[in-house]
Parts: structure tokens; sequence; C-alpha cells
């Protein structure tokens, strides 16, 4: 079960507020804007997703396919670099982080991944250069307050196997720094979640989840024969991850069933389950605008326009969770207030 720590005591037993790659609703991900103004605003805890560059220095980034992030596909020197490759099972065409140096990388400046919905926080593209996660940690150090770090190392097993193992290189990144108190880890695979901890990197462990699909690293060990998701989620699959991680992190469709107008929204009993295995959980990501809303709780046709995000806040807390991602953490710090 997720452990009280610095960060978690000031929720009073409601769930943790985690800003999702900062403060990105209102600044360009993973920037060092998007983090500060997570902080200012009160979040308890910040997530950066993981990646690396060709000479193995750990990067902020969504995903390590950079073109929908960074201004790559503009700089003519980088043409060239622009491939087609198969990443977890998905094909995809663009720049991707292994195939740049970080002195490379250091020169490409951020933009906003969804320009349509966040035209405000596009406004700030190209201010802000690509950052290391040692870049965080000062930042994390540098906060008035404690701020939590909500590590996610993204494609494990496909940078294994390309000689760069996540895992050894977030170890080194970490030692020193890291602690129970101030750090978790989590990923879509197992199998990097084991390294680490055997590795001795002290820490909360959360295994993520999807609501369809199966794992990288059980596909690429199993193939057909993989455990999906849904088998992780039922008692038996909860019981087992009880022996291993410390908590579950899942898409908000699996805690509650968004409402059809007219009716009540309905949560789900997985919060419920997951406790009774001595599991926490956590869930992503609360978005207030019309776009991420379901449809009853949408205000106006404007997808970028806000909805009644707060009854969606308040349902997805209401459920007893113990963390929650959100764009916009002081909207979630306002729903939680309300509780």
């Amino acid at each position: 079960m997720i452990e009280p720590t610095p960060a978690t005591r000031t929720a009073a037993g409601r769930p943790i507020v985690v800003a999702h790659r900062g403060a990105s609703g209102y600044r360009p991900e993973h920037t060092r804007a998007a983090y500060e103004l997570a902080v200012t605003l009160g979040a308890e805890a910040i997530e950066p997703d993981i990646v690396a560059t060709r000479d193995g220095v750990l990067v902020l980034r969504h995903e390590n396919e950079i073109s929908g992030t960074t201004d790559v596909a503009d700089r003519a020197e980088f043409a060239a670099r622009r491939t087609t490759k198969t990443i977890d099972g998905q094909r995809l065409t663009g720049w991707f982080t292994e195939d740049f140096t970080w002195a490379e990388l250091s020169t490409l400046r951020a933009r906003e991944r969804l320009p349509q919905v966040r035209q405000a926080s596009s406004r700030f593209d190209g201010r802000y250069p690509v950052l290391r996660l040692r870049d965080l940690k000062g930042i994390l150090d540098d906060a008035p307050t404690p701020v939590r770090m909500v590590a996610e190392i993204k494609h494990a097993t496909y940078f294994a196997s390309i000689g760069l193992p996540l895992d050894e290189l977030f170890a080194a990144e970490m030692a020193g720094w890291a602690s129970r108190d101030r750090l978790t880890i989590e990923a879509f695979e197992q199998t990097v979640l084991r390294e680490l901890a055997g590795r001795g990197v002290p820490a909360q462990y959360v295994y993520l989840l999807e609501k369809a699909g199966a794992p990288a690293d059980l596909v690429a060990r199993h193939g057909a024969a993989a455990l999906d998701y849904a088998g992780h989620l039922t008692d038996e699959g909860l019981a087992r991850l009880a022996g291993s991680v410390d908590g579950i992190s899942v898409d908000t469709a699996l805690i509650a069933k968004p409402p059809r107008r007219g009716e009540p929204p309905v949560a789900s009993d997985l919060v419920a389950r997951a406790h009774a295995a001595g599991l926490g959980v956590f869930t992503w990501t609360l978005r207030p605008e019309n776009r991420f809303l379901p449809g009853a709780l949408r205000i106006g046709t404007a997808p970028a326009a806000h909805g009644d995000w707060l009854a969606w806040f308040r349902l997805l807390m209401g459920t007893g969770l113990d963390g929650v991602f959100a764009d916009h953490p002081d909207l979630a710090l306002e729903a939680r207030a309300t509780l």
C-alpha cells in the first residue's frame, strides 16, 4: 500500500494531487515552466516521463518520438534523422530521442502537444529547452515545500533491446537522491520495476495499467499468450501484484463509468478491490476541457471550453483514490477541498 509521506500527509487522507508532466494544462509539458508552475500552484507531486538519448542521458519527454512536442521537424540539420520504427508493437514515423546525443537534443525547443485545445499554452512554443532528469531533481530540491517525484519509465523493453537499459541509467542517476519519502517509480512494464527494486532504488513502486491490450514486456516474452491488463485487474491478479508493487495506476474509465445524460454516474469497485488486496490506487488524467470530459458533463460544443470538471473530479476522488494525475493541479486541489 502507498505509505504516508510528507507529500501525502498534507492531503489529510484525501488523494494526493500529482501534476501530470508538470502544470501541462498551462505550459508546454515537461518544461521548466510547467514544473515550476506546478510547484507554485501547490502540486504535491510531479510526474516526469523518462526516455534516453543515444549517449545514455535521461531526458523528460512524453515519448521517445518527439516531433509532436519539439521543433525538431523544423530543424533542417536534423531532417535526415526522420525514420520509422516499431515501438512496443506500434509503427511510428518521426524523430526519436535515442538517435540524438544530449548535446544535439538540448538545442531543441518544446512545443504544446495539444495546440487546438490549449492555444494559450501554445503561445509559449519555442521558449523552453528539453530538460534532463537531473534538471528536475534540481527544481524539486529548490521547491519551498517537499514535492514528490512520480517518475514514469517509458518503453523499457524497447530501450534495453537497443543497448540503453533504463533501469541501470535511472538507478545511477538517482543514487543519493532517491528515498521512499520523495520518489515513486511507475511503469507499464513490471520487469523494469523489478529490476529497479533489485538494484535497491528506494522508492514506492506503482504498476500502470491500460484499459485494453497487454504489457510490452510480457508480449516480448510470451507473445499472444501474455497476460493482458484485464487479467491483472481481477482479484487474483491484484493479489499477485500486491506481492511486488505498492500500488496501481489506471485510466479514469476504470474508476468510474461516465454518466449518460439524465443518469447518475457509476463508480466501479476497482478501488475497493485493490485496497482489499493491499494496493494503493492512482488514476489519470483529470482534465477540465470538454474534449476530455464525459458527454453528459460537457458545457457547450467547443472542445477547448471547460465543462463541468468539478463534478467529474469529485466523482473520481470520492471513490477513495490514493492519488490523481491532473494537467491543472490547482483545479484538482480545488475539487479535493470540496470533499
